[in-house]
C-alpha cells in the first residue's frame, strides 16, 4: 500500500503552519545523523516510584493480539456475476478448510452485509445451520472435524458493499467497502464504468466470505462473468476465457500459490492491455485507451526493477505474473494485491507529463517490493505492519540508489524523514504497536517512513553484505508464512552474529526518536577536540536515553580527514579526540543515517568548507540552506553558491539558483544557460524564474525560446509566468494557445495570471478545471480561484463559496480536494477580515465550523485545527 496520505498530511501541515520543513539547514532541528539506541535509565538516575491508590477495576494495557487460528482456510473458489444497477455481487463460494489444531464443529467466517441464499456442505447439498450478525456468520458443521480432516462449505450469496451502513476508513484507505462500482449506470460521460476491489485491511469480506485476517493464507480461483466489452484482472493466471451466448464472457483466474485474503483482488473495465515478458513471466499494464502508448512510462522500469530486486535479495520474484492496473476513484494510493497491483488514476499520465517525475517509479518500486515483503512473507498482525510497509518504503531508497546514485536516494530519504518528523510533532507510538486504537491507525508515517529509516540505519550498522544476506535468509525461512518483528531480529542476529535486542527494543518497540544538541570545543594548547552530544527528548513520549553509534569526521584541511566511531549511551556525553590542529569542520553523523532532530550551530566558514569537502548529498544540501538562511554576503558563501550551480543534484542546483548574485554577468550567463539546457526540469524552471526576477526585459527572449521548444510542462509554466512579468503583450499570445492544455502546471500558471486581473470572463476557465483538479495541485489552484473571486462582484463570490463548500463537505472526494477547498475558504475569510466585512467573516466562520465538524479524515481534521 502506497502512502500518499502521508505525503498529503505532511504537505498540508507545512502549508497550514506556513513553514518549509523540507528545507532545513545543518544548524536546524532536522539535520540527519546516524545510528543506534537503547534505554539506559541508570545513566540519568531515574527511579520510578511505586504506584499507589490504584483502583480495583484498573485493566491491563490494551494488547492487539494476532488473530487466533481455529480453522485453516486452504482454498477459495468464487463464481461471480454482478448487478451493476444495484451495485451488488452475485456470488457462489466454495471454501476448503481443516481445523488448525483443536477439533471443531463450528466455523466462523467474515461476511459483511450479505444475503445468504444457502450454506451447505459442498458436494452433499446438506444445509447447515448458521447465525449471522451482518458482520460474521457462525456455521454449525455437520460433525466435529480433527486437524487431519478437510471439509468444504458451499455458500450462495449476494454481497451488498454499497449498502453497508457502517462504512469506515482511514487516512490511508478512505473507505472500507471492499468492492466498488464506478459509474455503474454510465451516467458520467467522462468516466469509464469499472469494478475494482480494495481488501486491506479487512474489507475483502465485503464481497466474498472468508477468514479476513493477515495471518491466514490460501490459494484461490475466481470466475468472472461480465459483458464481453470488458477486460478482467485477478490474481494468478487466466486459465480460460469463454464467450457466452448472451453477450457476456466468463474469465477463469487461478492463483495456485497461497497468499493472505486481503491480497485477493478483481478488476473489471474497458482497458488497453500492453504486455511484455520478464524471464518468461508475463508483465501486463492495464491503462485507459488514450494512454496505451504511455503504458511503459506510467509503470516505468518494471522489468529492470524485477531484476534488481531479485538479485539484491537473492530471491527471485516468486509469483506467476506481474500485472499493474489503473483505476478511477481509487480509495488509496496503490495496493500490492498479489500479482495484480492496483493504482489510482494519479499515475495515469502521458509520457510528456512524466518527465523528471519520480513518483511513478517510486510507487511501482514500492508495490513490487511488497511481493517479497507483505505478499510472500506477510505481517501476522496489523501491529507488525511495518514488516510490510517499512520494507516497501525502503525499496524506494534502494531503487533510487541503484538507478541514480546515492545523492538521489538520500534526497528521497530526507523527504521521508521530514514526513515522519512532521507527524511525530503531534503523535508518537512504537513502530511495532500492540496498543493502537484502530488497526487503520497503523497506516501512518511511523509504519512507512520511520520503518524505512530504521531499516537504513540497521543496514549502516551491520553493513551491506550482512544486511542483504539476512534479508534473503529471512525471506527463504518464512516463505508463504506470517511473521512478527522478532522473526526479523533473529534473522539479522543469525547472519551477523550480533545481539540486536537493544536495537529492536529502542527502535521497533519503543516510541519516539532522539532529539539532540551538539557542541564542540578545540584546545589548541593540548590538541584535544571535545564533542558533546546531549539528548534532550522528553521521556514522556520518547525513549529516555538512546544508544547511538555515531561516525564523526574531523577535517583539519582539504583532503585531511580523520574518522572517529563513537557510541553514546548517556543523556549527555562528551568525547575527546587527539587532533593535531584546529578543525575546519567537525561533521557529526558523517554517513547521514540517524533519524533524529539535531541542533548543531556552525559558522559560515564551516558551512562553506562542508559544502566543498564533505561528500554526502545532505552535507551539501544543509550547507546551501544554512548559508542561505544566514543572509551572509561573505566571500565563502558567494563562492559556495556559485560552485553549487554545478552540483550533481538538482535540488542543490535549484537552491543555488536563488542564492547567487545574478548581477554578475558571468553568473547571469550561467543561469541563462541553465534555464535552457540544465539536465533537470526543476532547475530549468527555477533558473527561468530567477531571470524574470531581475525584470530585465532581455530575458523575455529566453522565456519565448523555452516556450517554443520545452517539453516539460512545469518548465513551460515557469516560462509563461516569467514572460508575463517581462512582456505581458507577448505572454498573452501564448496564453490563448494554452487555455485548452489539460495539464495542472499549465492550468496553475494561467490561474495565477488571470487572478492578477480578476474578470468574470475568466470564471469558465476556473470552473472547468475545478471539476478535475486533484492531488497537490488542487491546493494552490483553489487558492488562486479564491483570489480571483475576491476581485469580482458579490454574486460571483457567493457562487464560488458555494462551490468550495460543496467540495470540502464531499467525503467521497480526495483529501487533497477537500483541504484545498477548505483552505481557499479560510483565505477568503482572511480577506474579508482585512476589508472589515463582518457579515462575510461570520458566514465563513459558520461554514468552516460545519466543514470541520463533518470531516471524517482524522489527519485532515487535525490540520483543520490550525484554522
Amino acid at each position: 500500500m502506497k502512502k500518499h496520505f502521508i505525503l498529503f498530511t505532511l504537505v498540508v501541515f507545512l502549508i497550514s503552519a506556513a513553514c518549509n520543513t523540507a528545507k532545513k539547514t545543518a544548524d536546524s532541528k532536522l539535520a540527519p545523523v546516524e545510528n543506534i539506541p537503547e534505554v539506559i535509565l541508570d545513566d540519568v538516575n531515574i527511579t520510578a516510584p511505586a504506584p499507589t491508590n490504584i483502583p480495583d477495576d484498573t485493566e491491563a494495557p490494551r494488547y492487539r493480539a494476532s488473530e487466533e487460528r481455529k480453522n485453516d482456510l486452504l482454498h477459495t473458489k468464487l463464481d461471480l456475476k454482478f448487478d451493476w444497477a444495484k451495485q451488488r455481487v452475485l456470488g457462489k463460494a466454495t471454501l476448503n478448510f481443516k481445523p488448525y489444531f483443536y477439533p471443531t464443529n463450528e466455523l466462523v467466517l467474515d461476511a459483511k452485509n450479505f444475503d445468504f441464499n444457502s450454506i451447505t456442505l459442498a458436494g452433499k447439498n446438506t444445509p447447515l445451520k448458521y447465525i449471522y450478525n451482518n458482520e460474521q456468520v457462525t456455521i454449525q458443521l455437520d460433525r466435529t472435524y480433527t486437524r487431519t480432516e478437510e471439509y468444504s462449505i458451499a455458500i450462495d450469496y449476494v454481497a451488498k458493499p454499497e449498502e453497508r451502513t457502517n462504512i469506515g476508513g482511514s487516512a490511508a484507505i478512505n473507505s472500507d467497502k471492499g468492492l466498488y462500482f464506478i459509474n455503474p449506470k454510465g451516467e458520467e460521460a467522462d468516466k469509464p464504468s469499472q469494478i475494482w476491489t480494495q481488501g486491506e485491511t479487512q474489507s475483502n469480506s465485503c464481497w466474498f466470505p472468508t477468514i479476513d485476517s493477515p495471518n491466514e493464507r490460501a490459494t484461490n480461483e475466481i470466475t468472472l462473468t461480465v459483458e464481453d466489452k470488458y477486460k478482467t484482472l485477478s490474481n494468478g493466471l487466466m486459465v480460460s476465457s469463454v464467450k457466452n451466448s448472451d453477450g457476456t464472457r466468463t474469465d477463469h483466474w487461478k492463483m495456485d500459490m497461497p497468499h493472505a485474503p486481503y491480497l485477493v483482488m478483481i478488476a473489471v473495465g474497458e482497458y488497453a492491455v500492453v504486455k511484455e515478458k520478464w524471464e518468461n513471466i508475463e508483465l501486463s499494464y492495464y491503462v485507459e485507451a488514450p494512454y496505451e502508448k504511455d503504458a511503459k512510462a506510467i509503470f516505468p522500469y518494471t522489468p529492470e526493477l524485477l531484476t534488481f530486486f531479485s538479485n539484491k535479495l537473492g530471491v527471485k520474484y516468486p509469483w506467476q505474473k506481474y500485472a499493474q492496473i489503473i483505476t478511477r476513484d481509487y480509495v488509496s494510493g496503490a495496493m500490492e494485491n498479489t500479482t495484480a497491483v492496483i493504482f489510482g488514476e494519479y499515475m495515469q499520465q502521458h509520457a510528456r507529463e512524466l518527465i523528471d517525475v519520480e513518483t511513478n517509479e517510486s510507487v511501482v518500486a514500492h508495490e513490487m517490493f511488497h511481493h517479497w515483503f507483505g505478499d510472500y512473507v506477510t505481517t501476522e498482525s496489523w501491529s507488525n505492519l511495518t514488516l510490510n510497509e517499512g520494507f516497501a518504503n525502503y525499496s524506494e531508497y534502494l531503487w533510487l540508489e541503484h538507478k541514480y546514485g546515492r545523492d538521489a536516494a538520500d534526497a528521497h530519504r530526507l523527504s521521508e524523514l521530514q514526513g515522519y518528523l512532521g507527524q511525530a510533532k503531534n503523535s508518537r507510538h512504537a513502530l511495532i504497536d500492540f496498543n493502537y486504537e484502530s488497526r487503520e491507525d497503523m497506516f501512518d508515517a511511523h509504519s512507512y517512513n520511520k520503518g524505512g529509516l530504521i531499516l537504513h540505519l540497521l543496514r549502516n550498522y551491520i553493513g551491506d553484505d550482512a544486511f542483504f544476506t539476512a534479508l534473503g535468509d529471512y525471506l527463504k525461512a518464512h516463505a508463504f508464512t506470517a511473521v512478527e518483528g522478532h522473526n526479523l531480529r533473529m534473522a539479522f542476529e543469525k547472519t551477523s552474529g550480533k545481539d540486536l535486542n537493544w536495537f529492536f527494543n529502542q527502535w521497533f518497540y519503543s516510541a519516539g526518536h532522539p532529539e539532540v544538541t551538539i557542541s564542540k570545543n578545540y584546545d589548541a594548547v593540548t590538541g584535544k577536540l571535545s564533542v558533546t552530544i546531549a539528548q534532550i527528548q522528553s521521556p514522556s513520549n520518547n525513549t529516555t536515553v538512546y544508544q547511538l553509534p555515531i561516525a564523526i569526521d574531523v577535517y583539519t584541511g582539504v583532503g585531511e580527514k580523520q574518522r572517529f566511531n563513537v557510541t553514546t549511551k548517556k543523556r549527555k556525553e562528551t568525547f575527546v579526540f587527539n587532533v593535531a590542529k584546529a578543525p575546519k569542520l567537525v561533521n557529526v553523523d558523517a554517513e547521514r543515517v540517524m533519524p533524529w532532530e539535531a541542533t548543531y550551530e556552525k559558522s559560515a566558514e564551516e558551512l562553506a568548507f562542508q559544502f566543498a569537502n564533505a561528500t554526502q548529498f545532505l552535507d551539501r544540501q544543509e550547507a546551501m540552506e544554512g548559508l542561505g538562511n544566514m543572509f551572509t554576503d561573505s566571500q565563502e558563501a558567494k563562492t559556495s553558491f556559485e560552485l553549487a550551480l554545478k552540483d550533481n543534484h538538482q535540488s542543490v542546483r535549484g537552491i543555488a539558483v536563488n542564492l547567487v548574485d545574478v548581477t554578475k554577468p558571468e553568473v547571469a550567463a550561467q543561469i541563462e544557460k541553465m534555464a535552457i539546457s540544465d539536465k533537470h526540469s526543476e532547475v530549468r524552471g527555477a533558473a527561468m524564474a530567477r531571470l524574470a526576477q531581475t525584470a530585465d526585459k532581455k530575458y523575455a527572449a529566453v522565456a519565448k525560446q523555452i516556450l517554443d521548444k520545452e517539453q516539460a510542462y512545469p518548465v513551460i509554466s515557469d516560462a509563461l509566468q516569467s514572460l508575463y512579468l517581462l512582456d505581458k503583450e507577448q505572454a498573452l499570445t501564448y496564453i490563448k494557445k494554452m487555455e485548452n492544455e489539460d495539464n495542472p502546471s499549465i492550468s496553475g500558471a494561467l490561474a495565477n495570471i488571470y487572478a492578477e486581473n480578476p474578470k468574470a470572463e475568466y470564471l469558465p476557465f476556473f470552473e472547468k478545471r475545478l471539476a478535475k483538479i486533484n492531488g497537490y495541485e488542487a491546493i494552490p489552484f483553489m487558492g488562486t480561484y479564491a483570489q480571483l473571486a475576491m476581485g469580482l462582484d458579490d454574486a460571483n463570490q457567493v457562487k464560488v463559496i458555494e462551490k468550495f463548500n460543496s467540495i470540502a463537505l464531499d467525503q467521497g472526494t480526495t483529501p487533497w480536494r477537500r483541504y484545498g477547498a477548505a483552505k481557499a475558504l479560510k483565505e477568503m475569510q482572511t480577506g474579508y477580515k482585512s476589508f472589515n466585512n463582518t457579515a462575510k467573516v461570520s458566514e465563513l466562520t459558520k461554514i468552516l465550523a460545519d466543514i470541520i465538524s463533518k470531516e471524517t479524515n482524522k489527519q485532515l481534521k487535525t490540520v483543520y485545527e490550525s484554522f
